[in-house]
């Protein structure tokens, strides 16, 4: 089992080093080259419609799975305590109705919290 590092940073570097998880509290997000070694940079924002990182003093987990199905590789697996675990291959019609979700679900969450700033 393939085992990532992390680092808690302000500003993401410019230049990412490989099996290395950059967690910005202050820009709520987490970004980190492509398991595979695709070389892609995956980025998961962080929030209540996106991914929700957890550290226990000692690694860091990402919640959801990461499935980059915008990426060639289209790599699916999570992060748990600094291990990668690989998830099952998605088929191209379960990784659309997946991407139709998850618009849903960010739409309903920003505009409950634009309705609720007003």
């Amino acid at each position: 089992m393939k085992t990532l590092s992390h680092e808690f940073v302000d500003l993401i570097p410019d230049i990412l080093e490989n099996d290395v998880v950059y967690v910005s509290i202050k820009h709520r997000t987490a970004i980190h080259k492509c398991v595979c070694g695709c070389g892609e940079e995956v980025v998961t924002p962080l929030s209540p419609a996106g991914w929700e990182v957890t550290f226990n003093g000692v690694s860091i987990s990402l919640y959801p799975s990461i499935g980059n199905w915008n990426s060639q590789c289209q790599s699916h697996y999570f992060i748990t305590n600094n291990k990668v675990e690989w998830a099952r291959k998605w088929s191209a019609k379960r990784i659309a109705k997946k991407k139709i979700e998850d618009e849903k679900d960010r739409q309903d969450y920003y505009s409950k919290n634009d309705n609720n700033e007003r």
